[in-house]
């Protein structure tokens, strides 16, 4: 199924603007995520889809060729995976994902036929007849999207799908929700605030911030190739070099980079992976701080500008906290953003 909405806003009774008038399309079998912080409006925009928010006159919301928009949620055959996971304690795997199809009043054998269907694709077999209680935050979390899919729903929305579970279990259950979400083959569009989940799972990434969609792309064109500063600092995690820039120099407090073109009403950004330390190079600083995080460290620098920078240094031994250092970065490895658009 293909969704297209357009002109979609909300505004509450009070005047609060939630939602600003938002174009999105997500194609047949297509994973979106809608990532940004809290109060972006990107969990207002799916109960919009969901039917479980009014929008303002004006909103379409189309399900390939089906106007939704005055649709209720019951008959927009939708299937949703809440934070919280919302599954009855008091029965079994099997019963909960059975519910929604025994409230569509479907036969018992196809009923037990589908329900089996999910448990297999779920890997959930073998905890079939066990209480909900007994089980995984990783298990309840398969429970929860055999539920939704079991009723075969023309969309799957999930809402922070992995906020739940322990930091440790996320990496390993992002993969998983990955593989599932794929091997359901169904249009899904799930919201999150996690850059890292958004970039694993998702085939496109709409970036929302303050009430609307300010660039979408694959995680991979939105990481290199962001159009304002917004993005280029959650995705990704990009920090500004301030200085002073004549033409192609960027003249710095601890040196001058090469801009890969003219700079002037631009803002330069670099990410730490491509900040370098090295044995001679065109900056220097001076070692504020070292963190080792297993596969890397990161090395806070000062003296390059008039803030503390990151690099993120591979090297098997770290320079010490107050060690002058060279550092280099490839003109390539600078972004360059509009004045204009870096400060919207």
């Amino acid at each position: 199924m293909t969704l297209r909405l357009t002109n979609t806003a909300k505004t509450y009774p009070d005047g609060t603007k939630a939602l600003l008038p938002t174009e999105l399309s997500v194609g047949k079998g297509e994973i979106v995520s809608l990532l940004g912080p809290s109060g972006c409006g990107k969990t207002t925009l799916l109960r919009i889809i969901a039917g479980l928010e009014t929008p303002d006159a004006g909103s379409d919301i189309w399900f390939d060729d089906d106007n939704v928009t005055a649709l209720s949620v019951e008959r927009r055959q939708v299937g949703m995976v809440f934070q919280s996971y919302a599954l009855f304690p008091n029965m079994s795997v099997r019963k909960n994902i059975g519910y929604g199809l025994k409230m569509q009043k479907l036969p018992k054998s196809e009923i037990d036929a589908r329900v089996t269907e999910v448990l297999n694709m779920c890997q959930l077999q073998p905890f079939a007849n066990r209480a909900i209680t007994a089980l995984s935050g990783g298990q309840r979390q398969r429970v929860a999207l055999a539920r939704a899919i079991a009723p075969r729903p023309r969309l799957l929305l999930l809402d922070e799908p992995l906020s739940a579970l322990d930091a440790s279990l996320r990496e390993t259950l992002r993969d998983e929700l990955a593989v599932l979400l794929r091997e359901f083959n169904i249009t899904a569009i799930f919201v999150t605030h996690d850059q890292d989940e958004a970039m694993a799972i998702a085939d496109r990434v709409a970036v929302m911030s303050h009430g609307r969609v300010v660039q979408s792309g694959t995680p991979e064109d939105l990481y290199r190739n962001p159009t304002s500063s917004f993005v280029a600092g959650f995705v990704g995690n990009a920090m500004t070099l301030s200085g002073k820039i004549d033409g192609k120099t960027l003249h710095l407090e601890g040196g001058q980079l090469t801009l890969p073109k003219k700079g002037d009403g631009h803002t330069i950004f670099v990410r730490g992976e491509d900040v370098q330390i090295v044995e001679t190079g065109p900056l220097q600083g001076t070692v504020e701080t070292v963190t080792f995080l297993g596969t890397h460290y990161r090395i806070g620098i000062s003296g390059i500008t008039s803030y503390v920078i990151a690099s993120i240094h591979s090297g098997h031994q770290a320079p010490k906290v107050g060690e002058k250092i060279n550092v280099a970065i490839s003109p390539e490895a600078l972004m360059l953003l509009p004045k204009e658009v870096a400060t919207a």
